[in-house]
Formats: structure tokens, sequence, C-alpha cells
């Protein structure tokens, strides 16, 4: 029994990369083998266990053959005389095809090292065109690894092309689609994950609501929010908020909503695109609204009980609108003189029932008339 690192963990090591997840790869072991050593099993399709101490995957060297459409019409083959050269032969990019063993010694049997030296996102073998998933991958990689001057060869884009081309990306899960979308969306180039579908002819087959997008400009605003926990959610927002920017409000709205239902995207994420495309306009000219143009923004927003959404809406305002560098100004003290009003104290002054929310309401609309409440945060 051999064991070796694989796939990610090495590649980004070479890369000097902050390591995240470890995978292993196990040569000439079967599975009885592993669980007598302790390993628990949990691969329905092929053999893979997690360590008993540290969790970690370690998947018994294998191949694969296609056997139908997709990337799930596969039939894989493990057994103890399957070489580590052919289990790395099925991976992905050359990049990932890389295996540590250890002793710290490196199995580089396709020339991974050579192609991160060149900065080259190339494919294994011509079994890469099998795989529809291996689109959104690549260009997933291309999205996270632009910044370090990433390209992708020539060759492996003519074979994206030729997957792109064919029935194989009609059979991708959208589950993998919107799990692909979401890492690029927290890469640090995401637009080129966009870029790279227009480029191979994905892009209007497998999110044709963000087809239209001005793609130039859209990575320039996704680059301005920045070091927020919600990064992700927002750069969604932007990219909704500018492929809808031609559309009236109803057709806009109906399209992010049907972008979200079509790809079962979390309400998060569709939450806060329809927020950003709905307030956007009303945030900008809150210090110059009127009274019930800012109270509607308010109650709109839930701002009262959620207040947070005022940090994550704002840098994708400003993303949109760079020109401006003070908005809204006036809505956190606002804010805070509204969560002043207290129900219980309208009700010891006699009012209850409707006439209760009637006077709130009314109240709120004073505060946000009254110039006291006006002064900046």
């Amino acid at each position: 029994m051999q064991i070796y690192l694989v796939g990610g963990a090495v590649r980004d090591r070479l890369l000097g990369l902050p390591v995240k997840d470890r995978d292993w790869v196990v040569v000439g072991a079967t599975p009885e083998q592993m669980l007598a050593a302790g390993y628990k099993p949990v691969g329905r399709d092929f053999p893979v266990f997690l360590h008993p101490q540290s969790s970690e995957e370690y998947a018994l060297a294998r191949t694969e053959r296609k056997s139908g459409k997709g990337y799930t019409g596969f039939t894989f083959h493990a057994s103890p005389d399957i070489t580590l050269e052919q289990d790395l032969q099925r991976r992905d990019l050359t990049i990932n095809a890389i295996a540590e063993d250890g002793s710290g010694n490196l199995v580089d049997p396709y020339g991974g090292q050579q192609d991160l030296e060149r900065r080259l996102l190339r494919h294994v073998s011509a079994a890469f065109s099998e795989d529809p998933l291996r689109v959104l991958r690549v260009a997933r990689f291309a999205a996270r690894f632009a910044p370090q001057g990433f390209h992708i060869a020539p060759e492996t884009l003519a074979l994206m092309c030729q997957l792109s081309a064919g029935d194989e990306l009609d059979h991708l899960t959208v589950e993998r689609v919107w799990q692909e979308f979401e890492r690029a969306l927290g890469c640090a180039a995401p637009v080129v994950f966009l870029e790279v579908l227009q480029r191979v002819g994905a892009l209007d087959r497998l999110l044709p609501e963000l087809a239209a997008l001005d793609l130039a400009r859209a990575g320039a605003v996704l680059a301005r929010p920045k070091d927020n926990a919600q990064l992700s959610e927002q750069r969604f927002a932007l990219l909704t908020a500018l492929a809808t920017e031609t559309l009236e409000p109803g057709p806009a709205h109906e399209r992010i909503e049907t972008l979200c239902a079509r790809l079962r995207i979390p309400n998060r994420y569709r939450d806060l695109a329809l927020q950003l495309r709905r307030w956007q306009q009303t945030l900008l000219e809150f210090d110059d609204a009127d009274a019930s143009d800012r109270l509607q923004l308010i109650k709109g927003l839930d701002l009262t009980r959620r207040p947070q959404r005022l940090a994550t809406l704002r840098p994708c305002v400003a993303a949109l609108h760079p020109e401006r560098d003070d908005f809204a100004t006036r809505l956190p003290a606002l804010l805070a003189a509204i969560a002043q009003l207290e129900p219980r104290q309208l009700m010891a002054e006699g009012f209850k029932g409707r006439a209760l929310g009637e006077e709130l309401e009314r109240r709120q609309l004073q505060l946000c008339r009254s110039p006291a409440a006006q002064t900046r945060a």
C-alpha cells in the first residue's frame, strides 16, 4: 500500500498559497485492507474512505470509462493493480495531476510543474472532453488564478468549445452549475469565469440571464466591494443589477427570480439581489428624498429590525455609482431615532389596534421629516 497527497493541496503548496483541504490517493490496496486499517467508507460509486483520525478523504487509485451522458456518465474501476500514473491521467488539468509521497518527493508524469511555471491551464488527456463539468471547473480555475497570470492553453480551449457545441452541457445538474458559479464568485477575478464561458460558447446556455452583460464593466464593478463576509452575495447582486439595468422593475425582478429558481440559488443571494435592484436608487438619493420615500425604504428593507442590511447594500450601491463618495449619510441617525419609538409607550397613551399602527407610522413619518433626525451620523 502506497499513499500519496494529490490535487489542489500539492498545487497550492507549489504556488506558495495556503493549503485548505488535502486529498489522498491509495495505490495497491483493496477496500478490505482499508477497512481493516480503520478507515470509514463513504464512496458509493467508487471506494473513498475517511481517515480514522483526520477524517481526510483517501480514495483508491482508479480509472474511468465513459458510459453515458454528463459528468456522472462514467464507469469507475478500482483495484490494487491500478498505478498512480493511471489515476493521475483521469484528472482535469496537469497542475492538478501532481502527487507527493510521504518523503516529499513529487510524481509528475504529465508536466504539471512546468505548467505551473508557465502559468498554463492545460488538460491532461483527450478524455477531458468527455466530462462537461470541466468546462465550468476550468473557467473557475481561470478566475481563481488570473491574478497570478494563468491562462488556458489553446488546445484546452478547443476541447471546451467542442464540449459546449454538443449536448453534454444539457446533462449538467443545476446544482453543479450553481456550485461552480458560487465558487467563482468568491475567486479573485470572478468575471473571468463568465468571460471564459462566453469565449467557449457556454455562457448563453448555462447562464442565459447574464449572457448580455458588458463583462469589462462588470469586472470593474465587482472589483470594488472588498473585505465583506457577504462578498459572494454582493457580487451576485451586482451582476444581476447590471444584467437587468435596462429593464423596468417588474421584468427585472422576474428575470432575477427566474435565474434563482432555475439554479436553486439560496434565498440569501436572491433576497440581496432583489433588494439592490429595488432600492439602489432610493438609497442613493436618500438624503434628498422626501419623508414618505425615506420611510418606504426603511420599511421595505425592514431596517429597524435588520439594520445590518444597510452595511451589506451600501458597498453594492457604491460599486454601481463610484462617482458618489457619500450617500444616505442621514439614514443611521434616522434609524436610531425610529428605534426609540416604543409601541408600549403609545399603548400607555391610549392607542390600540389599528389606531396604534397608524400613530406609530405617523410618528415615524414625522421623524423622517424632522431636521433633528436628518443630522449626519
